[in-house]
């Protein structure tokens, strides 16, 4: 296999889907420079463990030599249907690039060749302005809503916001000048209409690279910031990561739709293969080392067993060789070796802390004042006096009518 072989499969392991792969292979194979490639996020809820999956596709565009952009998409997080309040994007933004940061080199990945770009630092230029109007000008309104259908918040009445969010996404590849956007397979309609609509203003299409959609770790389904009961946060401590993973659902023999067999498949295993070696230069550049997946059990239930790949694990658990609960302590101790250095990192950093803390500050509970008692005044008690008294006189007439209006029989 040759190198440029051995980048392209790098660059395309694990993916669901590749868009335009000759893209890739052109630059690779004959322009032979590093492929220029970027993976937007909207700094919106707290980064979450599903971040794992696409930290695992980042460290191997740069072990295939990449250049590799985080686009931290600020003004997305705010067109989002607001679900990043405007004077609270800048300190989200800047907590990402520390948590990305912070993921990455716990796993021994460098990130001296990661670029980070805020959105807003170019999406603002005038240049950029005329481009949104000119995707306007071309793009329907229910193109750009079928696009970011599975990407923008729907709500029962839509904001103008979630229609402009899949043109600024089609137009980023353009203006953070690369060859391929990353992405979940969500995004896929984004991808398509920036495939469509760019060449129509003078843009070249560019590669898509699609990771599957991986089930949630506890409850199954995509892994969301805005449901607690779906994720595991990456600053959770140990207790509360065993605690969340034991209660997952994880039906005996069951592989499909398995979240945890997922998270093995697309972060553990993966993950468990990155060494690193010195290059000619003297920087670190990442390779491979074999898959190791270990689950440590007492003697008394067959003591401490490992696989060397997802293949293994998958049919020893299909065959009910592999328990629920030995599958589920097996992911508890690997996420936490994960999670352990970004957890000391940010307990041992003051300043990681008080970004987290701009970024995402507690909710503030609003005490509800007493009822003041009315004060009456001598004009309001003479009034209702009156009213007693006419309503005292009426019910006396009503009486004395009754009186005069019945029979006396002797």
């Amino acid at each position: 296999m040759s190198d440029a072989d051995k980048k392209i499969e790098l660059i395309t392991q694990g993916l669901q889907e590749v868009l335009n792969l000759p893209i890739v292979k052109n630059v690779v194979e004959v322009e032979n420079r590093p492929l220029k490639i970027y993976w937007g996020t909207a700094p919106t809820g707290r980064p979450h463990c599903g971040y794992w999956v696409p930290m695992t596709k980042l460290a191997h565009f740069l072990q295939a030599g990449c250049h590799v952009k985080v686009l931290l998409a600020d003004l997305h997080a705010f067109l989002d249907n607001m679900k990043a309040p405007l004077e609270l994007v800048n300190y989200r933004a800047k907590y990402y690039e520390r948590i990305v940061k912070a993921m990455l080199t716990s796993i021994g990945v460098p990130i001296d060749k990661l670029e980070f770009v805020v959105g807003s630092s170019y999406q603002l230029s005038e240049k950029y302005t005329m481009d949104i109007f000119k995707m306007s000008s071309i793009v329907s309104m229910n193109d750009a809503k079928r696009a970011g259908a599975e990407v923008v918040k729907q709500v029962e009445s839509p904001l103008l916001s979630g229609l402009i969010y899949p043109l600024m996404q089609a137009l980023d590849e353009a203006h953070l000048d690369v060859d391929a956007q990353f992405g979940g397979v969500d995004q896929r309609k984004i991808f398509t209409l920036a495939e469509e609509f760019l060449p129509s203003i003078g843009y070249k299409k560019r590669a898509h690279l699609m990771n599957p959609m991986v089930p949630g770790l506890t409850q199954g389904g995509k892994m969301s910031s805005s449901d607690p009961n779906s994720k595991i946060d990456l600053l959770d401590d140990a207790k509360a990561v065993k605690k969340k993973i034991a209660s997952a659902f994880c039906a005996p023999g069951v592989v499909e739709g398995n979240g945890l067999l997922s998270f093995a498949e697309y972060v553990l295993f993966p993950i468990s293969r990155i060494a690193t070696t010195t290059g000619p230069d003297g920087s670190v550049v990442l390779t491979d080392k074999p898959a190791r997946f270990e689950i440590k059990r007492p003697e008394q239930y067959g003591g401490d067993v490992v696989y060397g790949s997802i293949e293994e694990l998958k049919e020893a658990y299909a065959a009910e060789k592999l328990s629920p609960q030995d599958l589920k302590q097996g992911i508890t101790d690997a996420l936490n070796a994960l999670l352990e250095p970004i957890r000391t990192e940010f307990n041992n950093d003051p300043s990681f802390q008080e970004l987290a803390k701009q970024a995402y500050p507690p909710p503030v509970s609003v005490k509800k004042e007493k009822k003041k008692e009315k004060v009456l005044g001598s004009k309001y008690l003479e009034a209702m006096e009156a009213k007693k008294k006419r309503e005292a006189e009426k019910a006396a007439n009503e009486v004395a009518e009754k009186v005069e209006g019945v029979e006396i029989k002797e």
